[in-house]
């Protein structure tokens, strides 16, 4: 082949060499995305064009990626932080012909990106959304577009890698050795969540991690200069991370040596600084001011296809040995690769046949066999416990049953009961990658994006902050929701009745924030029994999310011998009591600590004459899920007389009290004092519970 030259300013050494072929598969990655977004009048190709030397350079010489089984365990995962550069990897999807595979990883039959799928970017059912969506294309290993997530998502992967590796690697046997590479922008770097990550990567000493920082000096408002001028690698130093600084994207010998720098360390994360023009590649290359966030335009989509040497006519052009090229590189690579391992896999099932089961049942996603088997239950109990403290004794009793279950706080398992205690759980620290309790830091955001890179990886994450914190780390809960990422996040401290810190950490409007979000289910249980059941509803979810919501003070044990099986959890909402003589006068719903104060105000009712019926409504999303006629039966339509009461914003209890009932709820922040001052100030007392119910029932 012909050899044509690349500038290849600020390095020493000559010039980078790239063959005719090499070249025309890096413009036809820049032209894909010019033209699918001309196509759409929609999207941003600046990404793509400045960082396609960088992308076909990785993929092409370094990534161990098999095109024809890209659920392979053991891949090479690339992550597009910087999301809004969609068309970047969906060219290199489609140039590398990526088969499409379901769930199971079986194949479909046909591409993951198909050119007709660029050519319907962002248009409805197209495999080429606008941002990256994972499940939706093969491929895309993770959800990316808000900044950030995608960076913090690889550090969970990463994490991963590491755990795996030293609980299945044995001395001949590796099976795990893969690297996470993401691709960052400026808007990365700002965000706070991708700090926040990059700080526990360099104490993990995660060095099978690294970021490409595609350092352009743009955001959409014009030069970072107007808001970010720090030194991005001293920063990155200083979190414990090696930074290596390649002067021109199109150089691509010099960022290749650099890919080999990185695969040779083994203390640290690497970051690999590239400087490009966006919508160029060369930071040596002046053209239009333009900032490529837009479609360029018919006549400027010419004159860059001019400078391509490209044909300024063609549309979605993927000239012939293209494909090819990536056939003979990374699907050559990584089908022999690939072919290897799983000789490797064969051999380690021959030799630790129950690892090897244990691995495959990991990989199959639903939980091992018998992981329920010892869930506790708990004695009736009038003085009763902290939900939290019935957490932790249920999580402590199913992890054991469950290996891979791994998970954390935001430095708050002593508050939030989430520490693992058994016997070799350990601790996940450098130099101890199998221990299975995860230390976040005060660091809420990351914590829900490493866990959502957990998940995407084959192990079952769960997270521990505060209530009122889960505002910290809505951004990851959303993305996982939309994944449909089983993870589950424990939030304790559930109300005002933690008293004396005040406003600031007594939730109010959190319950009715994660109720909104789609998909995630909700539960906030009301003594150590429904807790129980709750984790079992949570971990029994294989594609939704889950959120445990869980009190600070001791609420009393039913005793159920007297009241509904704390099994009704599973429906969302269950009758919990209810009384003789005919259809209740009076229906007290509630969901967690304030489930006991309808039924104090039940049992005086009874004593009155007054028909009530208590329902406990851990999770609306389960009740929603239930069929009609289970609702009515739990909530009869001929009863309009209803009382709900949550110490939290009232939205969304009207779908369930009507436009006769009443909510005894929190319209105002919270304030500092004790618990029991805190109850009478607001309104939840027994008393007031009772009178509401009188009024209901035409009993005042």
């Amino acid at each position: 082949m012909t050899a044509v030259s690349m500038p290849n300013a600020g390095r020493a050494g000559g010039e980078a060499v790239l063959t005719d072929i090499d070249l025309t598969a890096i413009n036809t990655i820049r032209t894909l995305a010019i033209d699918a977004v001309q196509k759409a009048q929609s999207g941003h190709p600046g990404l793509p064009m400045g960082m396609a030397p960088v992308a076909y350079t990785l993929w092409t010489r370094f990534l161990r990626y098999d095109p024809k089984d890209p659920a392979w365990p053991n891949r090479d995962r690339f992550v597009l932080s910087a999301g809004h550069g969609s068309l970047l990897l969906y060219a290199l999807l489609h140039l590398a012909r990526v088969e499409a595979v379901d769930a199971q990883g079986r194949g479909r039959g046909r591409p993951a990106v198909s050119l007709e799928d660029i050519k319907a970017f962002r248009q409805l059912d197209s495999a080429c959304p606008g941002h990256p969506e994972f499940g939706l294309t093969t491929g895309v290993e993770t959800t990316t577009g808000p900044l950030g997530q995608g960076a913090a998502n690889s550090v969970g992967m990463a994490m991963a890698e590491r755990w795996l590796e030293a609980r299945f690697n044995r001395p001949g046997h590796r099976l795990f050795d893969y690297r996470v590479f993401a691709l960052c922008s400026d808007g990365d770097m700002m965000e706070g969540v991708s700090g926040e990550a990059a700080s526990l990567a360099g104490h993990l000493k995660l060095s099978n991690l690294c970021w490409i920082y595609d350092d352009n000096h743009v955001t959409i408002e014009g030069q970072t200069d107007l808001a970010f001028g720090e030194d991005v690698a001293r920063r990155f130093r200083a979190y414990g991370w090696a930074t290596l600084d390649v002067a021109d994207a199109n150089d691509t010998d010099a960022f290749a040596h650099a890919v080999a720098t990185f695969q040779r360390s083994v203390d640290r994360p690497t970051l690999i600084r590239v400087r490009s023009v966006i919508g160029y590649g060369s930071p040596h290359k002046q053209g239009t001011s333009k900032i490529h966030s837009d479609p360029l335009g018919e006549e400027e989509v010419r004159l860059t296809k001019q400078a391509y040497g490209w044909p300024q006519d063609a549309q979605f052009l993927v000239p012939d040995g293209v494909r090819e090229r990536f056939a003979q590189t990374l699907g050559e690579r990584g089908a022999r690769l690939n072919a290897a391992w799983r000789e490797g896999l064969a051999a380690f099932a021959r030799a630790d046949a129950g690892a090897a089961a244990e691995l495959a049942a990991l990989w199959s996603g639903a939980p091992p066999a018998g992981w329920d088997a010892d869930i506790p239950s708990f004695p009736a109990d009038a003085k009763g416990m902290a939900t939290r403290e019935a957490s932790g004794k249920v999580l402590n009793a199913i992890a054991p049953n469950y290996p891979w279950l791994v998970g954390g706080s935001a430095d708050l398992s002593p508050s939030t009961k989430t520490e693992l205690e058994f016997d070799g759980a350990g601790d996940f620290q450098p130099g101890g990658y199998a221990g299975r309790n995860l230390h976040f830091g005060v660091r809420e955001h990351a914590m829900g994006a490493i866990a959502s890179g957990l998940a995407l990886s084959g192990l079952r994450a769960y997270t521990g902050t505060f209530l009122v914190f889960s505002d910290y780390m809505r951004p990851p809960t959303r993305l996982a929701a939309l994944m449909a990422l089983p993870v589950v996040y424990v939030f304790s401290h559930d109300s005002i009745e933690l008293g004396q810190d005040g406003p600031t950490h007594q939730p109010v409007e959190q319950l009715a924030a994660l109720r909104a979000i789609p998909g995630l289910i909700t539960l906030r249980p009301a003594d150590a029994n429904e807790t129980a059941q709750a984790w079992k509803a949570a971990l029994g979810q294989t594609r939704r999310p889950a959120c445990i919501i869980l009190s600070r003070q001791a609420l009393p044990t039913l005793d159920r011998a007297e009241f509904a099986p704390a099994g009704g959890l599973a429906r969302g909402g269950y009758v919990l009591a209810d009384s003789a003589g005919g259809a209740p006068e009076v229906i007290l719903m509630a969901s967690g600590s304030e489930v006991a104060l309808c039924v104090e105000a039940w049992r005086r009712l009874g004593r009155e004459g007054v028909r009530a019926r208590v329902v406990s409504m851990p999770s609306w999303d389960l009740f929603e899920a239930q069929d009609q006629t289970y609702r009515d039966e739990v909530l009869p339509p001929a009863v309009t007389a209803r009382l709900a009461v949550e110490e939290a914003s009232p939205l969304g209890w009207d779908r369930y009290v009507g436009p006769r009932g009443r909510i005894i709820a929190m319209h105002s922040f919270g304030a500092s004092a004790p618990g029991k001052d805190l109850r009478v100030r607001f309104g939840f007392t027994p008393e007031a519970v009772l009178a509401a119910a009188r009024a209901l029932a035409g009993r005042a």
